[in-house]
Protein backbone atom coordinates (compact mmCIF):
# COMPACT_ATOMS: atom_id res chain seq x y z
CA UNK A 1 0.00 0.00 0.00
CA UNK A 2 0.87 3.36 -0.87
CA UNK A 3 2.22 6.04 1.60
CA UNK A 4 -1.00 8.00 0.69
CA UNK A 5 -3.16 5.06 0.90
CA UNK A 6 -1.99 4.27 4.43
CA UNK A 7 -2.77 7.35 5.51
CA UNK A 8 -6.12 7.46 3.85
CA UNK A 9 -6.85 4.03 5.36
CA UNK A 10 -5.55 5.24 8.77
CA UNK A 11 -7.60 8.82 8.79
CA UNK A 12 -10.81 8.91 11.33
CA UNK A 13 -13.82 7.98 9.69
CA UNK A 14 -15.98 11.43 9.59
CA UNK A 15 -12.94 13.69 8.25
CA UNK A 16 -12.67 10.47 5.70
CA UNK A 17 -16.25 10.42 4.86
CA UNK A 18 -16.29 14.35 5.07
CA UNK A 19 -13.60 14.64 2.20
CA UNK A 20 -15.12 11.82 0.19
CA UNK A 21 -18.43 13.05 -0.05
CA UNK A 22 -17.20 16.77 -0.99
CA UNK A 23 -15.19 14.89 -3.62
CA UNK A 24 -17.78 12.87 -4.95
CA UNK A 25 -20.73 15.70 -5.39
CA UNK A 26 -17.79 18.14 -7.18
CA UNK A 27 -16.96 15.68 -9.27
CA UNK A 28 -20.73 14.96 -10.50
CA UNK A 29 -21.35 18.59 -10.81
CA UNK A 30 -17.91 18.82 -12.85
CA UNK A 31 -18.96 16.43 -15.35
CA UNK A 32 -22.54 16.82 -15.56
CA UNK A 33 -24.30 19.95 -16.47
CA UNK A 34 -27.83 18.71 -15.94
CA UNK A 35 -26.23 17.97 -12.10
CA UNK A 36 -24.44 21.23 -11.85
CA UNK A 37 -27.73 23.24 -12.89
CA UNK A 38 -29.81 21.02 -10.62
CA UNK A 39 -27.78 21.05 -7.61
CA UNK A 40 -27.52 24.96 -7.57
CA UNK A 41 -31.17 25.18 -8.21
CA UNK A 42 -31.88 22.62 -5.46
CA UNK A 43 -29.19 22.85 -3.09
CA UNK A 44 -27.24 25.87 -3.09
CA UNK A 45 -28.07 28.08 -0.23
CA UNK A 46 -30.79 31.03 -1.21
CA UNK A 47 -32.08 33.57 0.45
CA UNK A 48 -35.17 32.52 2.31
CA UNK A 49 -37.31 34.84 1.05
CA UNK A 50 -36.27 33.60 -2.90
CA UNK A 51 -38.74 31.33 -4.47
CA UNK A 52 -35.67 28.38 -4.72
CA UNK A 53 -35.32 28.32 -0.79
CA UNK A 54 -35.88 25.61 0.70
CA UNK A 55 -35.05 24.10 4.55
CA UNK A 56 -32.29 21.31 3.44
CA UNK A 57 -29.94 23.85 1.72
CA UNK A 58 -28.76 25.17 5.07
CA UNK A 59 -26.94 21.36 4.99
CA UNK A 60 -26.61 20.50 1.42
CA UNK A 61 -24.87 24.01 0.43
CA UNK A 62 -21.73 23.09 2.81
CA UNK A 63 -21.15 19.74 0.28
CA UNK A 64 -20.98 22.02 -2.84
CA UNK A 65 -17.84 23.62 -4.48
CA UNK A 66 -17.19 25.70 -7.29
CA UNK A 67 -16.69 23.71 -10.62
CA UNK A 68 -14.75 25.00 -13.49
CA UNK A 69 -10.90 25.15 -14.08
CA UNK A 70 -10.66 26.78 -10.64
CA UNK A 71 -10.35 24.03 -8.15
CA UNK A 72 -9.31 25.83 -5.40
CA UNK A 73 -12.17 25.83 -3.35
CA UNK A 74 -12.48 22.53 -3.09
CA UNK A 75 -8.67 21.78 -2.72
CA UNK A 76 -7.54 24.46 0.19
CA UNK A 77 -11.46 23.45 1.61
CA UNK A 78 -10.41 19.96 1.88
CA UNK A 79 -6.97 19.87 2.48
CA UNK A 80 -7.70 22.44 5.44
CA UNK A 81 -10.17 19.55 6.89
CA UNK A 82 -7.20 16.77 6.34
CA UNK A 83 -4.86 18.64 8.19
CA UNK A 84 -6.74 19.91 11.46
CA UNK A 85 -9.59 18.01 10.93
CA UNK A 86 -7.93 14.15 11.96
CA UNK A 87 -6.67 15.41 15.40
CA UNK A 88 -9.50 17.17 16.31
CA UNK A 89 -11.82 13.97 15.69
CA UNK A 90 -9.32 11.84 17.36
CA UNK A 91 -9.40 13.95 20.61
CA UNK A 92 -13.17 15.12 20.26
CA UNK A 93 -14.22 11.81 19.01
CA UNK A 94 -16.00 10.82 16.16
CA UNK A 95 -19.57 11.46 17.26
CA UNK A 96 -18.60 15.53 18.80
CA UNK A 97 -16.53 16.00 15.99
CA UNK A 98 -19.63 15.62 13.31
CA UNK A 99 -21.50 17.85 15.46
CA UNK A 100 -18.77 20.12 15.13
CA UNK A 101 -18.28 20.05 11.68
CA UNK A 102 -21.90 20.75 11.04
CA UNK A 103 -23.20 23.27 13.82
CA UNK A 104 -20.12 24.93 12.39
CA UNK A 105 -21.74 24.66 8.90
CA UNK A 106 -25.42 25.36 9.52
CA UNK A 107 -24.35 28.48 12.05
CA UNK A 108 -22.38 29.79 8.73
CA UNK A 109 -25.84 29.40 6.91
CA UNK A 110 -28.09 31.07 9.62
CA UNK A 111 -25.05 34.19 9.55
CA UNK A 112 -25.55 34.48 5.79
CA UNK A 113 -29.11 34.40 6.22
CA UNK A 114 -29.27 37.15 8.54
CA UNK A 115 -26.53 39.38 6.52
CA UNK A 116 -28.97 38.92 3.58
CA UNK A 117 -31.87 39.85 5.38
CA UNK A 118 -30.29 43.03 6.48
CA UNK A 119 -28.27 44.22 2.75
CA UNK A 120 -29.91 42.48 0.18
CA UNK A 121 -32.25 44.80 -0.59
CA UNK A 122 -29.84 47.43 -0.93
CA UNK A 123 -27.46 45.68 -2.55
CA UNK A 124 -30.13 44.87 -5.46
CA UNK A 125 -31.18 47.91 -5.71
CA UNK A 126 -27.42 49.11 -6.13
CA UNK A 127 -26.78 47.06 -8.64
CA UNK A 128 -30.33 48.15 -10.78
CA UNK A 129 -29.02 51.52 -10.61
CA UNK A 130 -25.08 50.94 -11.96
CA UNK A 131 -27.27 48.77 -14.60
CA UNK A 132 -29.25 51.58 -16.02
CA UNK A 133 -27.32 54.30 -15.25
CA UNK A 134 -29.14 55.86 -13.28
CA UNK A 135 -29.81 57.13 -9.17
CA UNK A 136 -30.52 54.82 -6.50
CA UNK A 137 -33.47 56.76 -4.95
CA UNK A 138 -34.83 56.36 -9.11
CA UNK A 139 -34.73 52.61 -8.81
CA UNK A 140 -35.48 52.63 -5.16
CA UNK A 141 -38.62 54.22 -5.93
CA UNK A 142 -39.34 51.61 -9.48
CA UNK A 143 -38.62 48.88 -7.22
CA UNK A 144 -41.03 50.25 -4.66
CA UNK A 145 -44.07 50.27 -7.34
CA UNK A 146 -42.95 46.86 -8.72
CA UNK A 147 -42.07 44.31 -6.03
CA UNK A 148 -41.53 41.79 -7.98
CA UNK A 149 -38.51 42.79 -8.91
CA UNK A 150 -36.60 41.90 -5.80
CA UNK A 151 -38.63 38.31 -5.80
CA UNK A 152 -37.01 38.06 -9.21
CA UNK A 153 -33.45 38.95 -8.02
CA UNK A 154 -33.52 37.25 -4.84
CA UNK A 155 -33.25 34.01 -6.46
CA UNK A 156 -29.59 35.30 -8.32
CA UNK A 157 -28.10 35.12 -4.34
CA UNK A 158 -26.66 31.97 -3.25
CA UNK A 159 -23.70 30.53 -1.82
CA UNK A 160 -21.99 26.78 -1.69
CA UNK A 161 -18.96 25.65 0.05
CA UNK A 162 -18.22 24.43 3.10
CA UNK A 163 -15.72 27.00 4.28
CA UNK A 164 -18.08 28.04 7.26
CA UNK A 165 -17.38 24.31 8.80
CA UNK A 166 -14.27 24.56 7.94
CA UNK A 167 -13.20 27.69 9.29
CA UNK A 168 -15.08 26.21 12.79
CA UNK A 169 -13.58 23.60 12.56
CA UNK A 170 -9.88 25.94 12.69
CA UNK A 171 -10.88 28.17 15.18
CA UNK A 172 -11.59 24.33 17.03
CA UNK A 173 -8.18 23.88 16.35
CA UNK A 174 -6.64 27.04 17.58
CA UNK A 175 -8.89 26.90 20.70
CA UNK A 176 -7.88 23.37 21.90
CA UNK A 177 -3.84 22.94 20.99
CA UNK A 178 -3.10 27.33 20.70
CA UNK A 179 0.42 26.20 21.27
CA UNK A 180 0.85 23.14 19.64
CA UNK A 181 4.07 23.40 16.93
CA UNK A 182 2.97 22.74 13.38
CA UNK A 183 4.78 23.12 10.30
CA UNK A 184 4.25 24.82 7.00
CA UNK A 185 4.88 24.09 3.36
CA UNK A 186 8.18 26.17 2.82
CA UNK A 187 8.53 28.06 6.33
CA UNK A 188 11.34 25.51 7.71
CA UNK A 189 10.34 26.26 11.62
CA UNK A 190 7.39 25.77 13.55
CA UNK A 191 4.59 27.65 14.20
CA UNK A 192 2.74 27.98 17.14
CA UNK A 193 -1.07 26.67 16.02
CA UNK A 194 -2.68 29.82 17.13
CA UNK A 195 -0.57 31.38 14.53
CA UNK A 196 -1.12 29.03 12.21
CA UNK A 197 -4.74 29.15 12.17
CA UNK A 198 -4.69 32.86 11.63
CA UNK A 199 -2.12 32.30 8.40
CA UNK A 200 -4.44 29.48 6.92
CA UNK A 201 -7.72 31.55 7.48
CA UNK A 202 -5.92 34.52 5.75
CA UNK A 203 -4.92 32.01 3.23
CA UNK A 204 -8.40 30.52 2.53
CA UNK A 205 -10.16 33.68 2.37
CA UNK A 206 -7.60 34.65 -0.09
CA UNK A 207 -8.31 31.56 -2.32
CA UNK A 208 -12.45 31.54 -1.86
CA UNK A 209 -12.68 35.70 -2.79
CA UNK A 210 -12.41 34.58 -6.23
CA UNK A 211 -15.16 31.98 -6.54
CA UNK A 212 -18.57 33.24 -7.08
CA UNK A 213 -21.14 31.80 -4.33
CA UNK A 214 -19.00 32.24 -1.64
CA UNK A 215 -20.15 34.22 0.89
CA UNK A 216 -17.59 35.52 3.86
CA UNK A 217 -19.92 36.38 6.47
CA UNK A 218 -20.65 32.93 6.56
CA UNK A 219 -16.87 32.21 7.20
CA UNK A 220 -17.16 34.57 10.13
CA UNK A 221 -20.69 32.48 11.37
CA UNK A 222 -18.85 29.17 11.14
CA UNK A 223 -15.89 30.66 13.06
CA UNK A 224 -18.53 32.03 15.77
CA UNK A 225 -20.40 29.05 16.45
CA UNK A 226 -17.33 27.04 16.76
CA UNK A 227 -15.82 29.13 19.26
CA UNK A 228 -19.21 28.46 21.11
CA UNK A 229 -20.02 24.99 21.14
CA UNK A 230 -15.67 24.52 22.31
CA UNK A 231 -16.45 26.38 24.91
CA UNK A 232 -19.09 25.48 26.02
CA UNK A 233 -17.79 21.99 25.72
CA UNK A 234 -14.93 22.83 27.58
CA UNK A 235 -16.70 24.63 30.61
CA UNK A 236 -18.91 21.26 31.27
CA UNK A 237 -15.64 19.43 31.64
CA UNK A 238 -16.24 17.65 28.48
CA UNK A 239 -13.20 17.94 26.63
CA UNK A 240 -9.94 19.53 27.64
CA UNK A 241 -7.14 21.44 26.41
CA UNK A 242 -3.46 20.34 24.65
CA UNK A 243 -1.03 19.97 27.40
CA UNK A 244 1.48 22.07 25.37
Amino acid sequence: MSSFGQIFHQMPPVTKNLIIINVIVWLAMMVSPTINHNMMHYCALHFYEASDFNIVQMISYMFMHATGANITHLLFNMFTLFMFGILLERVLGSNRFIILYMACGIGAAFIQEAVWALSLNNIIISRLADINHTTVNSISEWVAANPGVLQMNYDVFTTIGASGAIYGILLAFGMLFPNRPLYMMFIPVPIKAKWMVVIWSALLLGMSSANDGVAHFAHLGGMIFGFMLIYYWKKKGLIHGDPY
